[in-house]
């Protein structure tokens, strides 16, 4: 069974940063991946970023690039989302997310957390 937890969300004001982090249990295999997405208010869930377990191979949707980090801690089964320079249109709730083999782009994930909201304020 799978279970993922997420933690890290918050109030901050434009410009700040957030950590989000996934603590993941019961990923077995290498070729598992993570990724983060994120739902806005009456928008559909849109793809953040991804990580693939194994080799580390990040992926970012345009509009967080050079803003966000994907990273890993295998040792500890854990994710992170670093989100520096936060702008207001970065506000929604972000979840955590896992799938067998890394398909950028997407938002089709076989395991998903509760949901972490994030609000930024301008």
């Amino acid at each position: 069974q799978v279970q993922l937890v997420e933690s890290g969300g918050g109030l901050v004001q434009g410009g700040g940063s957030l950590r989000l982090s996934c603590s993941a249990s019961g990923l077995t295999s290498s070729r598992d991946a993570m990724g983060w997405v994120r739902q806005a208010p009456g928008k559909e869930r849109e793809f953040v970023a991804a990580i693939s377990l194994s080799a580390g191979s990040t992926y970012y949707t345009d509009s967080v690039k050079g803003r966000f980090t994907i990273s890993r801690d295998n040792a500890k089964n854990t994710v992170y989302l670093q989100m520096n320079s936060l702008r207001p249109e970065d506000t929604a709730v972000y979840f955590c997310a896992a799938r067998r083999f890394i398909v950028v782009g997407s938002t089709d994930y076989t395991y998903w957390g509760q949901g972490t909201q994030v609000t930024v304020s301008s």
